[in-house]
C-alpha cells in the first residue's frame, strides 16, 4: 500500500503534491493538534493584546490576550473534522438516492430529480441560514445542516453516472440473471463510479469549509466557547488594521486548505482521465 501511495505521488505533478501535502498537513493539525497545544485554549497567557509573534507565542496574542497557534489548533479541527463529515455523509446520502432513483427511473426518478433540482436552485449560504435560523447551530445539527444543504448537487451528479451505467449491458447481464436491485445498485453500478464520487467529495469539502467558515463569521456557525477557524477571524476582526496575526493566521489557514484540497482534486481528476 506505501509502495502504491508513493507512486502514485511520484506521478503526480508538482501542484498536486503541493495540495496532498497542504490538506495532509491540517488533517494532522486537526487531529493531533489539540493534543500537543502548547496553552489551554481559553487561558489568557499575555497581558497584550494582538501582540506580535515572539518565542513565547509563536503566533502571537488574541484579542483577549490568549495564545494564537493553540486556538488555531483548536479551530483546525471543528472546521477540517466539520465538513469532512458533512462532505462524506452529503456524497453517501446524494449517491444512495441517485441509485435508487436511477435503477427505478421512470416516475420515482422524476419526482425525486424534480424535487432536487428545486433544492439545488436556492443558494447554498441562503438555504443554510434558513436552515440554522429554524434549527439551531449545535455541532451535530451544523454537519447535518451542510451535508443537507450539499446532497442536491452530489445527486445531480451520481444521477448522471448511474443512469449512464445502467444501460450498460454487464448491467442487463445482471438483470438478466434475476439479481435485484440493491445487488446491481452496490455491486455493479456503484464500484465504477468511486473515482468520480470521491473526486465529487473533495470539492464538497471545499464548499462545506467555506459555507461553514462564513456562517462563523456570521456569528451563526460554530459558538463559544468552541471556535473554529471562520470564528477566529470573526473574534479578531478589530485587529485588521494592524494586521494581527491572530486574524491573519486563521484566514491563512483556510485559505491554505481550501486551495491545497483544490490542488489535491485537479490532480487525482488528471491523473485518473489519463
Amino acid at each position: 500500500m506505501n509502495g502504491r501511495l508513493a507512486a502514485r505521488l511520484a506521478a503526480m505533478p508538482l501542484s498536486g503534491r503541493i495540495g496532498f501535502a497542504l490538506v495532509l498537513f491540517w488533517l494532522v493539525v486537526a487531529v493531533a493538534g489539540p493534543l500537543t497545544a502548547p496553552h489551554p485554549v481559553g487561558k489568557f497567557v499575555d497581558e497584550e493584546v494582538f501582540s506580535p509573534a515572539s518565542a513565547q507565542h509563536w503566533l502571537g496574542s488574541d484579542y483577549l490576550g490568549r495564545d494564537v497557534l493553540s486556538r488555531l489548533m483548536w479551530g483546525a479541527r471543528y472546521t477540517v473534522l466539520l465538513a469532512l463529515g458533512a462532505a462524506a455523509l452529503a456524497v453517501a446520502t446524494g449517491t444512495s438516492i441517485a441509485l435508487f432513483a436511477a435503477i427505478r427511473g421512470g416516475l420515482v426518478d422524476e419526482v425525486i430529480s424534480r424535487a432536487m433540482d428545486t433544492l439545488i436552485s436556492i443558494p447554498s449560504k441562503i438555504f443554510a441560514l434558513v436552515l440554522v435560523a429554524a434549527f439551531g447551530s449545535s455541532l451535530a445539527l451544523l454537519m447535518l445542516i451542510a451535508a443537507f444543504t450539499y446532497i442536491p448537487g452530489n445527486y445531480r451528479i451520481a444521477r448522471a453516472l448511474a443512469v449512464n451505467l445502467v444501460g450498460m449491458d454487464f448491467v442487463q447481464v445482471a438483470r438478466a440473471r434475476g439479481e435485484g436491485a440493491i445487488h446491481i445498485a452496490w455491486r455493479e453500478v456503484l464500484p465504477n463510479m468511486i473515482h468520480p464520487l470521491l473526486a465529487d467529495m473533495g470539492l464538497r469539502f471545499v464548499f462545506i469549509v467555506l459555507l461553514l467558515s462564513g456562517l462563523s463569521f456570521l456569528g451563526l456557525g460554530v459558538q463559544p466557547p468552541h471556535a473554529d477557524l471562520g470564528s477566529l477571524v470573526r473574534e479578531n476582526i478589530s485587529g485588521l488594521p494592524q494586521g494581527a496575526s491572530a486574524i491573519l493566521s486563521p484566514a491563512l489557514a483556510i485559505a491554505t486548505l481550501t486551495v491545497g484540497a483544490n490542488l489535491l482534486i485537479d490532480a487525482l481528476k488528471g491523473g485518473g482521465e489519463a
